[in-house]
């Protein structure tokens, strides 16, 4: 219908719809579109504008228990139309089968839902995400031994083929716009700051949610179902800072919200020496015929999970180590030296955490000095291929002339009750308290990754193909040299069938609240090893699904 500002609602009025979304990211926008095009009167609140806004984005700020442990709570999360869209990266991965299963060998996982549940919304969801079609087997895309990962590997235990495929990446602000103001009954509202969920007296259902904006204007929303689509951590403050009626917060009874606060356990370990010519290995981008990037990673078959009682976790092929300028290798002595030009979460990670001596910087010039072609080459095709692309080559791939690799980890971790997050004492610019976040992680987090590298090696040793070798003592810190992994923000308000151990039930309903729903991450009980967007789709999609059945329901009813 139309996209407003928030400063233009008249002050004190109360807009009222079937459904009110709060957030338009990954989750709010299709969820949105969706129930519109179903036909229902939609309100979708948004605290940003169409680009960065200083101070909305200093909304975000909040307190970080261990610094070196995790990232301010302001970074890796936009508060804009799109949500964190117009930063993510465009990796798209399903979750797996296992994922969603009771493991007694994983504390607290397993989901009220399984795969099958969410299985018919993921085609739909690699749609939104604009990542071709759901395939996620290389052998099914490309044909079976085609360009395979390591020529002449075969194992039962380690498998090859599966894939990841990537976004253009997707700002889903920019892309979904013009069908969001062509939508005949949604409005969408900028500047609106969600700053209160009020309850009836009895504390079962939404009254209306308070609205705040930065100039002092106020208003309501109140509709028949209120959805919170803000993301892993902003869904926890939002429960938490509404404590007039259930003075612990909302969903709150039993002090599940905020806890069990999950992102990734990431980094990069060891060496894998592949023996035979370089076009023995596959280690870079391949064009899926649907046009779609994609790469092929490491996993251990869920059977041998099972049998091995370990976390689901993926590897993929990466350079060594950029901050060594032992490489020789012009191009990452360049990205080192420009890691001021590069983004927050990517140059992080060109730092090592430790502090580069002048002799170090010396040596990265000298690299970039006698490797002139190589490097003049990359940035040739980065600018064609990335830079000026509409999809965009996804990240750093060069050229292995030595078969030597480190294997870039990313698994998940296990859901800690003592992982979370809560109010800190000050608050922003809108008198909400800010979040304190006290991410954790369990010994038995480093220990799953140590005996899945150990089966990597293994099954590379009996196939033939190379050696692996990390540094068991050292594992632990490569793990952890950069604490919790980017912006993956899950399981703050977690799904469930207990409601002591839960927040939301498998329709995504908080249980305590009839008519307020949370779409996104923060419902996820676990992990994986998958980035969270494509599943955050898969699970909005089935929510509007879910809450337009439940309004017709309710139309029948009253006829």
């Amino acid at each position: 219908m139309t996209i407003i500002d928030a400063a233009s609602v008249p002050r004190g009025s109360r807009i009222t719809a079937d459904v009110c979304v709060v957030g338009s990211g990954a989750a709010g926008i299709p969820l949105a579109l969706t129930l519109s095009e179903k036909g229902l009167a939609v309100v979708l609140l948004e605290s940003g504008y169409m680009q960065e806004h200083a101070r909305t984005q200093a909304l975000y700020a909040g307190e970080v228990a261990d610094e070196k442990m995790h990232s301010p709570s302001d970074r890796y999360r936009q508060r804009r139309f799109g949500g964190s869209t117009p930063i993510w990266g465009g990796r798209c991965v399903p979750f797996d089968p296992i994922d969603f299963e009771k493991r007694d060998y994983v504390a607290n996982s397993g989901w009220p839902i399984s795969y099958a549940d969410l299985l018919p919304h993921y085609p739909l969801a690699n749609e939104w995400a604009e990542a071709g079609r759901f395939v996620y087997d290389a052998d099914q895309v490309f044909g079976a031994g085609v360009n395979p990962m390591f020529r002449g590997f075969s194992s039962s235990v380690v498998c090859t083929n599966s894939l990841e495929r990537f976004s253009c990446p997707t700002n889903f602000a920019r892309r979904y716009e013009r069908r969001l103001r062509q939508a005949a009954r949604l409005s969408v509202v900028l500047g609106a700051n969600c700053t209160g969920i009020r309850l009836v007296a009895d504390g079962g259902a939404v009254s209306h949610l308070d609205v705040a904006t930065l100039a002092g204007n106020r208003f309501e929303v109140a509709a028949f179902a209120h959805v919170l689509a803000v993301g892993g951590l902003e869904t926890a403050r939002l429960l938490l800072a509404s404590r007039d009626v259930a003075l612990d917060g909302v969903g709150n009874d039993h002090d599940v919200v905020g806890r069990y606060y999950q992102c990734h356990i990431a980094g990069n370990v060891g060496l894998l020496t592949v023996a035979g010519e370089p076009n023995r290995v596959r280690h870079g981008y391949e064009v899926s015929p649907d046009g779609i990037y994609c790469r092929r990673r490491l996993a251990v078959a869920a059977t041998e999970q099972r049998r091995h009682a370990l976390t689901n976790m993926v590897a993929r092929l990466h350079f060594t180590r950029i901050t060594d300028p032992a490489h020789r290798n012009g191009v990452l002595s360049t990205l080192f030296l420009a890691k001021r030009l590069i983004s927050y979460e990517y140059g992080k990670r060109l730092s090592d955490g430790e502090a580069p001596t002048l002799a170090t910087y010396l040596r990265h010039v000298r690299n970039v000095v006698t490797d002139p072609l190589d490097t003049a080459a990359f940035f040739a095709h980065w600018l064609s291929r990335r830079t000026f692309a509409d999809r965009k080559f996804p990240s750093v791939i060069l050229r292995n002339r030595t078969n030597r690799f480190s294997l870039e980890v990313h698994s998940e971790q296990i859901p800690l009750p003592a992982s979370r997050v809560s109010l800190a004492e000050s608050c922003d610019e809108l008198g909400m308290p800010r979040l304190r976040i006290d991410w954790r992680y369990d010994p038995a987090d480093v220990d799953s990754a140590r005996r899945t590298l150990d089966l990597f090696a293994s099954e590379f040793e009996r196939s033939g193909i190379g050696k692996f070798a990390y540094d068991r003592e050292t594992l632990e810190a490569d793990l952890m040299r950069f604490g919790a992994f980017g912006g993956h923000h899950v399981g703050t308000a977690r799904m469930g069938r207990d409601v002591r151990t839960s927040v939301v039930d498998a329709d995504c309903q908080v249980h305590s609240v009839r008519n307020l729903f949370i779409a996104g991450s923060a419902a996820f009980p676990t992990s994986s090893q998958a980035n969270p967007t494509l599943t955050i789709i898969a699970l909005a999609l089935r929510l509007a699904d879910e809450i337009a059945a439940r309004l017709d329901r309710r139309q029948a009813t009253a006829a």
